[in-house]
């Protein structure tokens, strides 16, 4: 029992001991903590030569740090992803996903290309729905770079390859926006006679999407997906900890708040 009891505990000491490493490599050493520190020290320096920059540095450290947080960042882009809520039982004769980025020439199964974080995720939750409802599916989204993917066609290839009929699948292999996703989709809509459209894109960009279909007279039934944060949040004290994750999130917010914006002119 001893024996047992002092291996558990070196056990236990070990994993300690690492998680403690990692959380002061990666808090400290890794951006964006690393230049945190980096402002502190400076501040400190300009505090003791009495330098006429210290508070305007001070105010700029104390907002680049609250823009690393999860504490910050996690409110700001849950305002985005909490205006909609995904029906518990969603019908509709078709279902729009919207692309998110993807690779151009990553070798997959027996294509090329995958989707970026954001669509596979979108892509999941689209095939999750057409199991339940088995209706068609449109997948909007061109290239947008040179250097990028098809989203729509990488999108079909990975849904035809577990079992989605290709007739079951039509693309929009135009779209470079989101405004261009409600109008080349708006397109499809009619000429398929489609009255119900189910969107599905991620939590964060939901608001500015259906704004873009509110222009082309399109109503749909929003299903968000891809949620960035948790609905429900618990503060626990790694919220106060700078993350490159954190400020990834803010970015995402910042992006959506000024296209909800912009689409009062585009």
């Amino acid at each position: 029992m001893k024996g047992g009891a002092r291996h558990k505990h070196s056990a236990f000491s070990v994993s300690t001991l690492i998680y403690i490493i990692k959380f002061l490599y990666s808090t400290f050493l890794l951006p964006p903590g690393i230049f945190i520190l980096v402002l502190i020290f400076i501040c400190l320096k300009l505090h003791k030569n009495k330098n006429k920059f210290l508070k305007p540095l001070i105010l700029f450290t104390f907002i680049f740090y609250a823009s690393s947080i999860p504490l910050v960042t996690d409110s700001i882009i849950s305002s985005l992803e909490r205006q909609y809520i995904p029906p518990q039982n969603p019908k509709g004769d078709v279902i729009i996903m919207l692309g998110g980025g993807a690779t151009l020439d990553t070798p997959n199964l027996d294509f090329k290309g995958h989707l970026s974080g954001y669509s596979s995720n979108r892509l999941l939750t689209t095939l999750e729905l057409y199991k339940r409802l088995n209706v068609p599916i449109i997948i909007s989204g061109g290239k947008v770079f040179e250097s990028s993917g098809t989203e729509s066609e990488i999108g079909r290839n990975i849904l035809t390859a577990v079992g989605v009929p290709k007739s079951n699948i039509i693309i929009d292999d135009r779209s470079i926006n989101t405004t261009e996703n409600a109008k080349y989709t708006n397109e499809i809509l009619q000429k398929y006679n489609f009255k119900n459209p189910i969107l599905v894109t991620s939590a964060f960009h939901m608001p500015r999407a259906v704004k873009q279909f509110e222009k082309f007279k399109v109503k749909v039934t929003p299903y968000p997906t891809d949620y960035q944060t948790d609905i429900h949040k618990v503060f626990e004290m790694n919220d106060l900890i700078p993350s490159g994750d954190s400020m990834s999130k803010l970015s995402l917010a910042v992006k959506e708040y000024i296209g909800l914006f912009a689409t009062k002119i585009y």
